[in-house]
């Protein structure tokens, strides 16, 4: 499963957006591998136009959802820490995205930078898509 960030429903959903993220995303879609949680989609939706919050509101209806317990803020609050104390500053709800997908098992597919920080620092694996943009799955290494 792949927990899908806020970066990549926006780009995708931009008429002008990035090709390949269009298509890495529709990929996760038709494999039933996208997945989202709540700040994923407070950060989408609210800032939604009007007429993309119907087709918005279908994706985050039918698509897996991982809410967000009390252990998981635990854990963003650790991520947190150890970002800080390695000079990092980044976006609050960045570390609970991460933390959520970490504590799963899930990869997580963003387009923001800083997750790789994360990823460094015991956050989420970041999910690359495959050749022309194909759904990948884990490597079984």
């Amino acid at each position: 499963m792949v927990l899908v960030d806020s970066s990549v429903w926006i780009e995708a959903a931009r008429r002008r957006g990035d090709l390949a993220t269009k298509v890495a995303l529709r990929a996760l879609l038709d494999e039933y591998e996208a997945a989202w949680c709540s700040p994923v989609k407070l950060e989408v939706m609210g800032g939604a136009r009007r007429e993309e919050r119907r087709a918005l509101g279908i994706f985050f209806a039918v698509i897996p959802y991982a809410e967000c317990g009390e252990a998981d803020w635990d854990a963003a609050k650790a991520l947190a820490w150890r970002a800080r104390d390695a000079g990092h500053t980044l976006p609050w709800n960045d570390f609970l995205i991460s933390a959520t997908a970490a504590a799963r098992g899930w990869r997580l597919y963003a387009r923001d930078a800083h997750f790789a920080t994360l990823a460094g620092l015991g956050g989420a694996p970041l999910y690359q898509p495959g050749y022309a943009g194909g759904y990948q799955p884990e490597s079984e290494e």
